[in-house]
């Protein structure tokens, strides 16, 4: 009502009340009873040169000079509280000092005359008047949020409120608030769930082809991630020191990128490792183990042992605000976009192409393949590099979310194996349904009982679903007699 009235003054050219030099004087300077009362006092005019004033006491940016008080800009400039004119800072001006009852004071002010709301409702609950407490309990009611709630329960807990009416109206207020943040929090967990199911998803996918479909224990698949990770920063220091104009699209080749990196690495893997070792699963976990050993030493020596950062582009960061308590980071929602647009892609390759019809042929009939004139060591080769290029693709996902180091792999090559085998072993569907899974029970989990107990009961679950259903969620389909 107060701004309302000042906008309709200012509207019809009348004169609103202006802060005087005394006024200023009595406010900074003197008594703190009458420094205060004085602010009570001026307060409710409205006055537009006060909030710079009480701003400047709050951030110890204010001096006196005689009777002069003197608002420090950031410049170096002075200037007259009351006027506004710029004027100089004689070499005895005394600070401004304010003891902890006027600060409390000034903050009460500052926040009665916020453009937010709720943060003149919360000011309110601190007024003399029992009505004004009372129309405040009544409005933050509908005002969740964690501030709300954290100014709510001080009030509670302060003994200085005896109105029974004021109390309870707060209580009812605090409920309502913790019901409505109650749904925040639920879906911030659902949300973070679903991100981390679709990292998972990300980091099994290639694994479903090596494993599921070729039937190789791939123990360097982790290693194969961090080679896509280590191709995007490579692309990202490109892009900064050639193309700094264009470095918020470095993505866009940073993608194919990883893709290509991880794939060659993969096809030199399958040529001189693992196509020796087919039908022999123990030696190839043995050998995989052996390789991924050798990258993590080859990148230490590449890119040193520490770890580097890859940095988001300008349109990845940031999040949106969904609710007073949940915010949606975009490199999080890019990432469960990346996810769905890489298993269609995957899905369309293996089901409608010509290299998935012989990806197919070859591991479900491998003599009868070759019969038919499949090259069956190119397909195998053809396979597993692009189970490694996913692989790759997952290392670009995870590069935007935390720092790369030769360690990378590691934190998922476990999770990304439990991944397969509860999906069901060569089952894309099965994999997407176990990475979504895992990732919503984990985080579920981790708000109960701690990271580290959820690890823990995951992998029981795991267990024991497994003993209970040896073929996963999705069993391979034969023929029935």
């Amino acid at each position: 009502m107060r701004l309302a009235a000042s906008l309709v003054l200012g509207t019809l050219g009348l004169s609103v009340h202006a802060l005087t030099a005394d006024e200023a004087y009595s406010i900074a300077a003197g008594d703190n009873d009458a420094r205060i009362a004085t602010l009570q006092q001026l307060a409710p005019k409205g006055d537009p040169a006060l909030t710079p004033l009480l701003q400047a006491m709050m951030n110890d940016a204010v001096k006196i000079a005689g009777r002069q008080v003197l608002i420090l800009g950031e410049d170096g400039q002075a200037k007259d509280a009351a006027t506004g004119q710029l004027a100089p800072v004689p070499d005895d001006a005394e600070d401004v000092v304010n003891n902890n009852r006027m600060s409390s004071e000034i903050e009460a002010v500052l926040a009665a005359a916020s453009p937010d709301p709720a943060v003149r409702q919360r000011a309110l609950l601190a007024s003399a008047d029992p009505a004004k407490r009372l129309e405040a309990a009544h409005a933050l009611g509908d005002m969740a949020s964690p501030e709300t709630r954290a100014r709510l329960m001080e009030r509670l807990q302060d003994e200085s409120e005896t109105d029974a009416a004021v109390k309870g109206a707060m209580q009812a207020a605090l409920g309502k608030v913790n019901r409505k943040l109650e749904w925040g929090e639920y879906a911030g967990v659902l949300f973070t769930g679903v991100s981390l199911g679709s990292i998972l998803l990300l980091a099994a996918l290639g694994l479903a082809i090596t494993y599921g479909l070729m039937g190789v224990i791939n123990m360097a698949h982790g290693e194969l991630m961090m080679i896509g990770a280590y191709a995007t920063f490579v692309v990202q220091n490109l892009f900064r020191q050639h193309l700094p104009g264009v470095f918020d699209y470095y993505l866009l080749l940073a993608v194919p990128a990883s893709f290509l990196a991880a794939a060659l690495a993969g096809a030199v893997l399958e040529r001189t490792v693992f196509r020796f070792l087919y039908g022999r699963p123990l030696e190839t976990l043995l050998a995989s183990w052996g390789v991924s050993l050798v990258l993590m030493q080859l990148v230490r020596t590449v890119f040193g042992a520490q770890n580097v950062q890859v940095e988001n582009p300008a349109w990845m960061s940031g999040g949106f605000d969904v609710l007073s308590n949940l915010t949606l980071p975009y490199n999080r929602l890019v990432i469960i976009a990346f996810a769905a647009a890489v298993l269609v892609g995957m899905t369309l390759l293996i089901a409608k192409t010509r290299m998935g019809l012989f990806v197919r042929s070859v591991t479900q009939n491998r003599p009868m393949a070759s019969c038919m004139g499949v090259n069956t060591a190119r397909v195998d080769t053809m396979a597993f590099s692009l189970g490694a290029g996913i692989a790759g693709l997952a290392g670009c996902a995870l590069s935007q979310i935390g720092n790369v180091g030769p360690d990378l792999g590691q934190s998922y090559i476990v999770d990304s194996f439990m991944v397969v085998v509860l999906g069901g072993v060569g089952q894309i569907a099965g994999t997407v349904y176990a990475a979504l899974g895992l990732g919503l029970i984990n985080k579920f989990l981790e708000g109960w009982a701690g990271a580290v107990l959820a690890k823990i009961m995951v992998l029981v679950i795991v267990v024991v679903f497994i003993q209970k259903r040896p073929q996963g969620l999705f069993a391979m389909k034969g023929r029935e007699v």
